[in-house]
């Protein structure tokens, strides 16, 4: 596989511009970790744990498929203890939606939004990101 079939190409009469989906995937983490509310983004679960990730992992908690035109994100976070979880995850895929379409030119065709744990404060610096 070339690694030109994950990037976005785009031809002009200069050049062509390829975005690759990491940088995609930074952009739907920045904007999805933007939204008050969401305490992170997850890596995953692990003993019942959702594990979260530093500013500089925000990509690895998105998945994105990126075609000629068109982009679909799966993002996974983490929630703030007391919030509505529907109207975050909305706000979320608005912004998620509007951040990478605005900066990449890509039609965003789906943003969906897995939340895989609710952050119940901190103790220290661990918070308690329990899924229940």
């Amino acid at each position: 596989m070339d690694k030109r079939d994950n990037e976005k190409l785009e031809s002009n009469d200069v050049g062509s511009i390829r975005i690759a989906d990491e940088v995609v995937g930074i952009i739907a983490g920045m904007a999805a970790t933007e939204v008050s509310g969401v305490a992170g983004m997850s890596a995953g679960l692990v003993g019942g744990i959702a594990e979260m990730l530093g500013k500089k992992n925000l990509a690895k908690g998105v998945k994105v498929e990126v075609g000629e035109r068109e982009a679909a994100v799966d993002l996974y976070i983490i929630v703030e203890y007391g919030v509505r979880i529907p109207d975050i995850a909305l706000r979320v895929q608005e912004n998620v939606k509007r951040g990478i379409e605005s900066m990449t030119g890509l039609d965003v065709v789906e943003v969906n939004v897995h939340v895989q744990g609710v952050g119940f404060g901190q103790e220290g610096k661990e918070e308690d990101l329990r899924v229940r």
